[in-house]
């Protein structure tokens, strides 16, 4: 196995570790003037449902395509937030059940601007949520120092 491929194995599972820990050790809703207070209005039954394609190797892929099209205009091209959209990259987002997440993008949130996503098929707002949490993974690539010439 090379340094790079143990590397990344080992911040994988200390990522997985870290957001765990996250996950367990909160308690409480977002908060109510936040933007992402809209998460915790989900209704119980529509938080607990689970994404039929969390299995399938090539959704995270088609919701990528899909982000690109419909979400990154708002929500910038890496998620990050934007003008218009908040962060999915936030605590608040990925740490929401994917029932939770497909649920918001059924409803949208349209005080705030966010459109109503209940006309695109249902497969495809799973393969959203499928790539939204994806991001929870993704790491960033480690900063390098520019190198200098050795006098």
């Amino acid at each position: 196995m090379t340094r790079t491929a143990k590397f990344m194995k080992t911040a994988s599972a200390l990522v997985f570790l870290f957001a765990s820990g996250v996950i367990a050790a909160q308690t409480s809703a977002p908060v109510k003037n936040s933007v992402y207070a809209e998460l915790a209005k989900a209704p119980k039954k529509a938080s607990a449902r689970r994404n039929p394609l969390e299995s399938d190797p090539q959704a995270e892929a088609a919701g990528a395509k899909l982000f690109e099209l419909h979400c990154a205009e708002c929500h910038g091209e890496m998620a990050e937030g934007g003008k218009k959209g908040p962060s999915l990259r936030a605590d608040e987002v990925q740490q929401s059940s994917p029932g939770t997440l497909f649920w918001l993008l059924t409803n949208g949130v349209v005080r705030r601007g966010m459109p109503v996503w209940s006309k695109l098929p249902e497969p495809q707002r799973w393969q959203l949520v499928r790539y939204i949490k994806s991001l929870a993974i993704a790491l960033p690539l480690p900063a390098r120092a520019p190198s200098r010439p050795t006098p």
